[in-house]
């Protein structure tokens, strides 16, 4: 198996993915203080800050391992940047849709923010068809 070297695109996206790790501690530090009984959220609200916080850091994990993938494919143009930045940018709307539609004191049920959940749903999507295209057109 031949080994591929990053292009720029993919390290400058890595360089920012991985800084944004220290953001989803933050969020876990977040969820210790819910489970210890300092903040005060419904069983609603309690479960989407567990999606939300999820979804970012295994999101984060798969952007990483898709960009090797994009470069070895030769992505390049419009299709390489959906390739590489569609599921990053799944990485923030979606725990933002979890995160956002349940703020607010005592909310038993998502708000119109909900919205950002199923947009990030579409860019994941269209990055993981993507990417996957490109890599079994390159094979």
């Amino acid at each position: 198996m031949a080994t591929v070297a990053l292009t720029s695109q993919s390290l400058g996206i890595a360089g920012v993915l991985l800084i944004t790790i220290v953001t989803i501690e933050t969020g876990g530090y977040y969820l210790t203080k819910v489970a210890r009984g300092a903040v005060e959220l419904t069983d609603f609200q309690k479960a989407f800050a567990r999606a939300g916080h999820a979804h970012a850091g295994v999101f984060v994990i798969l952007s990483l391992v898709a960009l090797p993938y994009a470069d070895a494919a030769g992505a390049h143009g419009f299709w390489g940047w959906l390739a590489r930045t569609a599921i990053p940018i799944a990485a923030i709307l979606m725990p933002a849709g979890f995160f956002f539609s349940s703020m607010g004191s005592g909310r038993t049920k998502p708000n119109a923010l909900i919205a950002l959940l199923w947009i990030g749903a579409l860019f994941l999507a269209a990055g993981v068809l993507t990417l996957g295209i490109l890599v079994l057109a390159a094979a």
